[in-house]
């Protein structure tokens, strides 16, 4: 039973890795084809809305706790945060990066939730054990890598495959042209979404320690967020003509915004309730191999070797920041047993002290217990 709960878990990542893959790849080619990254933030949130209202209202109607203006505000954060800028910076880093970039840097997010959370006070520097250094280290190496692939191009290590994907070639971009450009409005911009997503997962995790009701939270945070990103896209593009969708754009924000946002949330809660966040975080990698090769051969994108040294760099930093952060947990779990080991017997001893000194107990607290 254990082994089947394992197998679907594992099932359950991959898919959520192959469907985020899917959308760096189809929104990298809608982009490619004109569509304003503007416009593709706006969109995304009102179909995760729609897609995720049903799931708040009749899931917890009867279970909703009493929103409060404080957690009403902390959402709004999150809003913000989580969605309107981090969709901005991350779709326009994109536009102006590769997919295998992007799925890179995403790796980043783990390290700077961590430098985040150590003066916030959520979590400890320990450098004193073994487990806060490696999570230190980890951090600093998933930065070095992600500057090192951002700058360095390097030579072609992988060529373009000769097939790819037809539709691509009528976009009249070719994805290997925005891979290397401007650092700032490419790699630089993707580093901050990270950030941002970061930020997001502090704000959130004070929420759901205050409002138990996750889908009435990311149904409002999504609401929030596309009032915010229609009011800013109608700002900066202002033409309706833009905001046209065709099937091909259609496709991109309604599977952006359904299936990415409400069915991965859905998933990644589920597997997160059963193996734990740490599990969930060590298939972020698969999504930059998955990225990478999707990319390579339908967009006919050129691996560099600063892309390759800099993700296997990216990589090797996250898997040592979350091994610090298992050894860090089975060290805190280790702290708890042995502490309530000492409460356990410090209670037995207290009863056995107790118990009147009647030689007919012979010692044992259930004969007492009968004698009473």
């Amino acid at each position: 039973m254990k082994m089947g709960n394992d197998l679907l878990a594992f099932v359950v990542m991959v898919i959520v890795q192959l469907a985020f893959a899917g959308m760096i790849i189809i929104t990298k080619l809608v982009m490619n084809g004109g569509m304003n990254p503007f416009v593709q933030s706006a969109y995304r949130p009102i179909f995760a809305t729609i897609s995720i209202a049903p799931f708040a209202f009749f899931l917890e109607r009867k279970s909703r706790p009493k929103l409060t203006r404080s957690i009403l505000f902390q959402i709004f954060l999150c809003s913000i945060f989580g969605i309107t800028v981090n969709q901005y910076v991350y779709f326009i880093g994109l536009k102006n990066s590769t997919p295998t970039v992007v799925s890179a840097i995403d790796n980043l997010i783990p390290a700077f939730t961590f430098l985040i959370a150590v003066p916030m006070g959520a979590e400890k520097l320990g450098l004193r054990n073994i487990a806060g250094q490696a999570k230190l280290l980890g951090t600093i190496i998933c930065v070095g890598g992600a500057m090192l692939l951002s700058l360095y191009h390097g030579k072609v290590v992988i060529g373009q495959l000769g097939f790819h994907w037809k539709y691509a070639e009528s976009t009249g971009k070719d994805v290997n042209s925005s891979g290397h450009g401007n650092f700032f409005s490419g790699p630089f911009l993707v580093i901050m979404s990270s950030l941002t997503y970061a930020i997001w997962l502090i704000i959130q995790g004070k929420v759901n320690e205050k409002y138990a009701a996750p889908y009435t939270c990311i149904t409002l945070m999504c609401l929030m967020a596309s009032v915010e990103s229609v009011i800013i896209g109608f700002c900066v593009v202002p033409k309706l003509s833009e905001w046209a969708l065709n099937p091909i754009r259609a496709i991109s924000v309604v599977y952006n915004g359904v299936v990415c946002t409400s069915f991965a949330y859905f998933l990644s809660s589920w597997c997160i309730e059963r193996k734990g966040p740490l599990y969930v975080s060590m298939f972020n990698p698969l999504l930059l191999v998955i990225s990478a090769f999707l990319s390579w051969t339908l967009l006919r994108e050129k691996l560099y070797l600063g892309v390759v040294v800099g993700s296997i760099i990216i990589v090797l930093g996250l898997y040592g920041f979350l091994w610090g952060q298992k050894m860090e947990t089975r060290t805190d779990d280790d702290i708890e047993v042995m502490v309530n080991k000492e409460k356990n017997h410090s209670t037995k001893f207290d009863l056995e002290l107790q118990l009147p000194q009647n030689p007919s107990f012979n010692g044992h607290p259930s004969a007492a217990k009968t004698e009473l």
